[in-house]
C-alpha cells in the first residue's frame, strides 16, 4: 500500500488581520499565510473539441451570453486583481479561450497596467496560426498548447475531431513567433497511453517545446473518474526512463505546478539542458505551495481548483453604484481567499468533486 501524501501547508503564527477577520487592505491572503500571486482567468466555458476525458461527444449546455463578463467587465476585474490585489501573472484559459472574440482586446488592456503583469495563455493550439500574431502583439508573452498524442488516430479518438495537424501548426506558429519556451500540456487518459508518451516526449524535444504531463484529475463532465485507474505520476516517469535519462532538476520548483527533471543529452533553444514536467495533483499534491486564484467567465472565484463553492463578483460588477464597484470587488475577493481551504482533499475519503466541469472552471 503507497502513502500519498497531502501536500498541505505548514500552519503558520496568525496573520495580520486573522484575529479581526478578512484583511481589508493589501494582496491576498489566506489563513495559512499564503499570497496568491497567480490568477487563471477562463474567459469562455465553450470548446471546439470534445476530448473524451472532459465532455461529452454532444458537449455541454454553454453558459448564456449574457451571463457572461462582456469586455469592459473582464478588464476591470482583472485590472483590480492586478493593480489593488498585487496579481503578478495571469493565465487566460477557458473552455477555448481562442473562442472568445476580444482575447486580443484584453489582453492589450492589462498588457498596458503599470504593474505590467506577466500574461500566459493555455489553448488547444486550434486557430492559432491565424491569431498568434496578434497575440503577441498584444502583450501574450507564454503559451501553453494542449496535446496528449502526436498519433493521429489516437488523436482523433480523444478530442473526437482530426485536428492534429491544425494543433501542430499552431505549435510551430507560436515558436516561430519568439514565445519561448511554448510548453505542451499531455493529459494521458487511459494506461494503453503511456506506450505514446515517449513519442511524444521525442517530437517535442526535437521541435524545441517542453513538455508537461498531466496526472488526469477529477473535473470531467460526466464525473466518470475514478483514482484506481488514473495514470499516475510513477507510471509516467517509469515510462519515459525506459528511453530517456531524466535528472534532478536543481531549478526551484517554487509555485510551479510542475515537478521538472532534465532530458541527459537533449537541449532546449538557447542551448540549455530540455526539460519534461510532471504535475500530479492526485498523487504528488502541492497545496502548500499554492499560490493560484481563479475567475470563471461568468464571474465566479474559486480559491482552488477543486473547490465545491465559489463566490459571486458579477453581482457586484452589474449593481453597485459605480463609484463603489472597486472597492466591494477587491473586498469580496480577499474575503473569498480568506476562506481557502489547506487542501483540495483529493486523497481523503470524503472527496466531493467539484460542479463545474474543467472547461467550465479553467485550468
Amino acid at each position: 500500500m503507497s502513502i500519498v501524501g497531502l501536500g498541505l501547508p505548514t500552519p503558520r503564527p496568525p496573520q495580520a488581520g486573522a484575529s479581526s477577520g478578512v484583511p481589508s487592505d493589501g494582496p491576498l491572503r489566506d489563513t495559512f499565510g499564503r499570497v496568491a500571486k497567480d490568477l487563471r482567468v477562463s474567459v469562455t466555458d465553450r470548446c471546439n473539441l470534445r476530448c473524451s476525458y472532459c465532455m461529452p461527444a454532444e458537449g455541454l449546455d454553454w453558459m448564456p451570453a449574457d451571463q457572461v463578463l462582456d469586455t469592459a467587465e473582464m478588464i476591470r476585474v482583472l485590472t483590480i486583481a492586478v493593480r489593488d490585489l498585487g496579481i503578478e501573472r495571469i493565465r487566460f484559459t477557458g473552455g477555448e479561450p481562442l473562442l472568445r472574440r476580444d482575447l486580443e482586446h484584453i489582453i492589450s488592456a492589462v498588457s498596458a497596467l503599470p504593474q505590467n503583469p506577466e500574461i500566459a495563455m493555455t489553448t488547444n493550439g486550434l486557430g492559432l496560426t491565424r491569431r498568434i500574431g496578434g497575440l503577441v502583439e498584444a502583450g501574450l508573452d507564454r503559451i501553453n498548447v494542449s496535446l496528449d498524442t502526436v498519433d493521429r488516430a489516437r488523436f482523433a479518438e480523444v478530442t473526437r475531431r482530426d485536428r492534429l495537424g491544425d494543433v501542430l501548426d499552431g505549435l510551430a506558429a507560436a515558436r516561430d513567433a519568439g514565445l519561448a519556451p511554448v510548453k505542451v500540456n499531455a493529459v494521458v487518459p487511459d494506461h494503453a497511453d503511456l506506450d505514446g508518451l515517449p513519442d511524444l516526449l521525442s517530437y517535442c524535444l526535437d521541435h524545441g517545446y517542453e513538455l508537461r504531463i498531466i496526472e488526469q484529475m477529477p473535473l470531467d463532465a460526466d464525473h466518470a473518474w475514478q483514482r484506481s485507474q488514473m495514470v499516475t505520476a510513477d507510471e509516467i516517469l517509469a515510462t519515459l526512463r525506459a528511453r530517456f535519462t531524466l535528472l534532478p532538476d536543481p531549478k526551484p520548483r517554487g509555485s510551479a505546478p510542475a515537478a521538472t527533471w532534465l532530458v541527459e543529452g537533449r537541449q532546449a533553444p538557447g542551448g540549455r539542458t530540455a526539460r519534461v514536467g510532471v504535475i500530479a495533483s492526485v498523487t504528488r499534491p502541492f497545496c502548500g505551495d499554492c499560490d493560484r486564484t481563479r475567475l470563471t467567465a461568468d464571474g465566479s472565484l474559486r480559491n482552488c481548483l477543486f473547490a465545491t463553492s465559489e463566490t459571486d463578483l458579477r453581482t457586484a460588477l452589474r449593481t453597485l453604484p459605480e463609484a463603489q464597484i472597486d472597492a466591494a470587488v477587491a473586498a469580496i475577493w480577499r474575503g473569498d481567499m480568506w476562506q481557502k481551504a489547506a487542501g483540495h482533499e483529493v486523497n481523503a475519503a470524503g472527496f466531493v468533486q467539484p460542479s463545474r466541469p474543467m472547461s467550465a472552471i479553467g485550468g
